[in-house]
């Protein structure tokens, strides 16, 4: 946003608005609208308050502007356009809590911005259903794939779903009894604070009510008889994903995890993907966690997708190509793990060469050419050296014996 180098910085003001509108305003969100010259909001938003003529106290002129779609692309020159004069954004609920506040105090920087929070739609909920706030887990599904939710269903869980329109809670419930939850209860939660608020209540499997555009869905999950558990650590069953057998083994791959060391806000890159499993299972330990998949075969890319909805991180970056080419112009990562390709010249050097300071490579090899680059590799820059071997019980006749996969030689190294 530009700013005039002769006028201090002005002050954007954002004000939170429930379904009651101008009625259930506090006193400094109520003088904060009064004193607008440019009110900014969406139409919903705005027919909630009278017209300036009518507010006690405001000045006739005030400019009333809808978003225009897409709105994050439009704001900073709507601020731009209007700088200088007294700019309040109307946000619903809570503006800091999955709202335009939090988008304007990143772009403006938090000096530059006034918040007047209401009661969030999540509170307001809780209240409703009598669910402490402290032990829901809340999941925005606003310009969201549905997908999303698929990390947060265990037994027992209570979700508070922020719905993008009103066709969100019939896909929460389609979601759940594909999930082998369709015992859970649902209860949508239209309009809340609002004269016309209505909660309607039902199970996931018999869901058929049609709902309005502004609601919240509450969802108690139940897991029906044989559902398969999905837990947020890493080391999730091999038929968990779609795999041609090129997957990192269950307990090898928990291991490397762990060497990997997913810590919140960190970006992975998966070198050889696979299925996919490294990067999806990273993803999952941490909502902000990020990752990218390099995949140079494209039924391989595709199926890692197809994995990443099924469990819960549509987010996952696939970038089809072959490394070390496809690295070109990928953000710098806190972590790398090579599953594929490892032979291929000049591939851990580049690697190793992107990687961010305090940042962790690590490396599985299975076969002797591999072990070998691997083994140069330590040689020259260090680290943790190690071999595993995990052995299965199988059938042997009418005996059980123990059947050995196949065993992995896997470096670690941490970039200083």
């Amino acid at each position: 946003m530009a700013a005039d180098p002769d006028q201090p910085d002005a002050v954007v003001t954002v004000v939170g608005i429930g379904a009651d509108g101008w009625a259930g305003l506090s006193g400094p969100a109520r003088a904060a609208l009064r004193s607008a010259e440019v009110l900014l909001g969406s139409a919903r938003q705005l027919a909630l308050l009278p017209e300036p003529a009518d507010l006690p106290g405001a000045g006739t002129s005030m400019l009333r502007i809808a978003w225009p779609s897409p709105m994050l692309a439009a704001l900073p020159g709507l601020l731009d356009a209007h700088a200088g004069r007294a700019v309040v954004v109307l946000a619903s609920g809570d503006p800091m809590f999955f709202g335009v506040g939090t988008t304007l105090t990143r772009l403006l920087g938090p000096e530059r911005v006034r918040v007047v929070p209401h009661p969030s739609s999540v509170s307001l909920a809780c209240a409703r259903l009598g669910w402490p706030l402290d032990e829901v887990e809340v999941v925005s599904l606003v310009g969201r794939a549905v997908e999303r939710l698929h990390r947060f269903v265990h037994p027992g869980r209570r979700l508070l779903v922020l719905s993008a329109d009103g066709r969100t809670p019939a896909a929460v419930a389609a979601l759940l009894t594909a999930r082998g939850y369709g015992g859970s209860g649902v209860t949508v939660l239209e309009s809340l604070g609002g004269p016309d608020e209505r909660i309607r209540t039902g199970t996931a499997a018999g869901w058929e009510e049609t709902v309005g555009p502004l609601n919240v869905v509450a969802a108690h999950c139940q897991a029906d008889p044989g559902a398969p558990p999905r837990p947020p650590v890493p080391g999730l069953p091999d038929d968990a994903y779609e795999h041609d057998g090129q997957i990192t083994k269950r307990e090898i791959r928990a291991i490397t995890l762990a060497r990997l060391a997913p810590t919140p806000g960190q970006l992975l890159w998966d070198v050889g993907g696979g299925a996919g499993s490294i990067a999806i299972e990273w993803l999952r330990t941490h909502p902000s966690c990020r990752a990218v998949a390099i995949e140079r075969d494209p039924v391989r890319a595709d199926r890692i997708g197809v994995n990443a909805a099924a469990l819960g991180v549509p987010e996952l970056h696939v970038v089809r190509g072959a490394a070390p080419e496809a690295l070109s112009g990928l953000e710098a990562p806190d972590a790398v793990f090579v599953g594929g390709g490892v032979t291929v010249p000049g591939l851990l050097d580049r690697c190793w060469q992107a990687l961010r300071p305090g940042g962790r490579l690590v490396v599985n090899a299975v076969t002797l050419e591999s072990e070998r680059t691997v083994g140069d590799a330590y040689g020259r820059l260090g680290g943790d050296l190690i071999r595993l071997s995990v052995q299965r019980a199988a059938p042997v006749g009418n005996f059980t014996g123990w059947r050995p996969m196949l065993p992995v030689t896997q470096w670690t190294v941490a970039k200083a």
